[in-house]
């Protein structure tokens, strides 16, 4: 009799943590049960990429690092065949990928396949490292987009599209540069030309993660 009033409470038990659980969730949600998706980036600077994107909702981290070459362990002093790229961690749920590719592509200058406003070298390339079926697609219609909002034909568009591969992450003192270097990092910025270039091609939807413009 004991045996089957113990295990009848430790069966109500368990429907009331379920219970307790399920409420938890729905209305406490936790950022760590959300889901979490990858998307990596090359376009120029990396001080200047990881700024850009990591202050948006649902972005969760971006560092800044070396992806697309062959050698292991690049650093700043030696990253022949890498391209400088952020990794960014975002909440799927909060911020799609289509989206940060919108912000991606007004935050450089898609007609330079030599560099980046006054950074060139390969190493500054523009590109979209692609992870899974999925981002390519959206990658490659984002360019068509791009191509069509700046009024320019898809042969000018100069990013590469390629699957990703193994990301590097830089040297800690390149991390959050822009915040723990401002004084350095905006006269940089400012010298470079870059938001002068991006607000020539791009407008007033110049660093926007708005919606493409169609006519």
């Amino acid at each position: 009799m004991k045996k089957m009033f113990s295990q009848s409470l430790i069966n109500l038990l368990s429907v009331f943590l379920g219970i307790v659980l399920s409420f938890i969730v729905l209305f406490f949600p936790n950022p760590s049960f959300a889901a979490q998706e990858e998307a990596i980036f090359a376009g120029g600077c990396f001080w200047c990429m990881e700024h850009d994107f990591e202050e948006l909702p649902g972005v969760i981290s971006v560092e800044s690092g070396y992806s697309g070459g062959l050698k292991s362990q690049p650093t700043y002093q030696d990253h022949k065949g890498y391209q400088e790229a952020v990794n960014i961690k975002f909440e799927s749920d909060k911020i799609n990928y289509e989206k940060l590719l919108r912000v991606y592509w007004r935050n450089i200058d898609p007609l330079d396949g030599q560099g980046q406003f006054c950074d060139k070298g390969d190493s500054y390339r523009p590109v979209i490292f692609y992870i899974g079926d999925e981002q390519k697609k959206q990658a490659l219609e984002s360019s068509y987009m791009a191509a069509k909002e700046l009024n320019q034909l898809d042969d000018n568009i100069k990013v590469e599209i390629k699957p990703s591969s193994k990301f590097w992450k830089a040297e800690n003192y390149h991390q959050n540069y822009a915040e723990n270097n401002k004084i350095k990092y905006n006269f940089y910025r400012y010298s470079c030309g870059r938001d002068a270039r991006l607000e020539y091609l791009w407008g007033d939807k110049a660093g926007s993660q708005e919606n493409w413009k169609t006519n």
